[in-house]
């Protein structure tokens, strides 16, 4: 079958049968790299470190040392296979079924990766190296993870260098049913909240002599979802709160506890910051119950909303999309987050890749056909780009 010896879908089942489940590598960034170079670009592995967190190896490449400078991001470490048993195939051994790419990380987003690397090295072979401007990959094998030593790092390792990318496309798989569904042009935010009310434990046949903390909890949850905390913008839903434990701790029957815990994640839009809705959520806690008689705190938030505004960028993507597929893509900011809530900060960048449909699940597959597809897209991406480059 063609599709089985296409320079993309060879990369992507060559990448799959790398097992780099977060925090390993398993030599997943030595094949991208060295077909890199092969193709004439200059490349660093960037290996970071911080304590209480896994050492994880990254790869950045590039070719050209000019504006405007396309940048194309991603991640090679991917997620558990869970039960390989469950699997119709070894989840790491990339074959292919009735023209479907099975492997783990197939979808996310080692297929993305293969084709914008084929895609670049297509665009070089037919061009040679930009005599204006730049391609370059940001890889991390740290965005499954905690996201500290991945991509972070490596945008303030370019920014020392004096390094600056122009606009950048992350290859996750942004669509949901079809190949060119959709492009992610921003993400909401994600907080999370701890909640802890205390009482005074006793025993239940004698209430008055105990503060059952659970109807406390109730209350101020209550409190929590009483009110929307708006209602969406131009290019984004409403935030919501969900919560999402509620832990007593308390296995006796006959035992008023003496401590209630919740947790909650709130996803927002770009009305909210960490600390605003911090302040809104203590707000509502302390209308229903006195400051003294909880405990709210909140984890450390590196996920922030972001939006890049449609604009020529946008529209170069969605045309080069459409040229392929025959199919408008959605402008969304729908889904969970991703390294573009860094990459954000630095430059202008979209999401688009595959469709994700199976990532993360058993039996995780693309089709061999969808993969060359979006070859064809990326390509189109650069022979635009670098024809007539966009503003921001």
């Amino acid at each position: 079958m063609a599709e089985e010896t296409s320079a993309s879908v060879a990369l992507t089942r060559d990448l799959i049968r790398r097992p780099s489940v977060t925090p390993a590598d398993a030599g997943a960034l030595d094949i991208l790299q060295k077909r890199l170079e092969a193709a004439g670009f200059t490349t660093h592995r960037l290996p970071f470190s911080e304590p209480g967190t896994p050492d994880i190896d990254n790869l950045y490449a590039r070719i050209g040392d000019s504006a405007p400078f396309l940048l194309f991001a991603g991640h090679t470490d991917v997620v558990p296979p869970g039960d390989s048993a469950k699997w119709s195939v070894d989840p790491f051994a990339g074959e292919i079924i009735e023209g479907e790419l099975y492997g783990r990380g197939a979808a996310d987003m080692k297929g993305g990766i293969a084709a914008f690397a084929a895609a670049a090295i297509l665009y070089l072979e037919k061009h040679g190296a930009p005599k204006k401007g730049s391609i370059g990959f940001l890889i991390t094998g740290d965005e499954e993870g905690p996201a500290i030593n991945g991509t972070v790092k490596m945008l303030r390792w370019l920014e020392e260098r004096g390094e600056k990318f122009d606009h950048c496309v992350v290859g996750e798989p942004t669509n949901a049913q079809d190949l060119g569904d959709m492009i992610k042009i921003g993400r909401r935010g994600s907080l999370n909240g701890r909640l802890l009310v205390r009482g005074k434990q006793g025993h239940v046949a004698y209430p008055h002599r105990a503060d059952n903390p659970v109807a406390h909890l109730v209350t101020l949850c209550a409190a929590l979802k009483a009110e929307p905390l708006d209602q969406g913008t131009d290019w984004f839903d409403a935030s919501n709160l969900e919560i999402t434990s509620i832990d007593i701790g308390n296995e006796a029957t006959n035992v008023i506890p003496g401590a209630a815990r919740v947790r909650f994640n709130i996803r927002f839009n770009d009305l909210w910051t960490p600390e605003s809705l911090a302040s809104e959520i203590r707000r509502r806690l302390e209308a229903e119950r006195p400051a003294e008689q909880f405990e709210l705190t909140f984890d450390p938030c590196n996920a922030v909303s972001f939006i890049t505004q449609p604009g020529p960028f946008t529209e170069l993507v969605a045309q080069a999309i459409q040229a392929e597929t025959g199919r408008r893509p959605d402008f969304s900011t729908s889904g969970g987050t991703s390294d573009a809530r860094f990459i954000s900060r630095y430059g202008a960048v979209v999401e688009f890749g595959l469709v994700g449909k199976t990532m993360h699940q058993i039996d995780e597959r693309v089709p061999v056909a969808d993969i060359d597809g979006l070859t064809r897209i990326y390509g189109r991406i650069l022979e635009a780009y670098f024809a007539d480059a966009p503003s921001p």
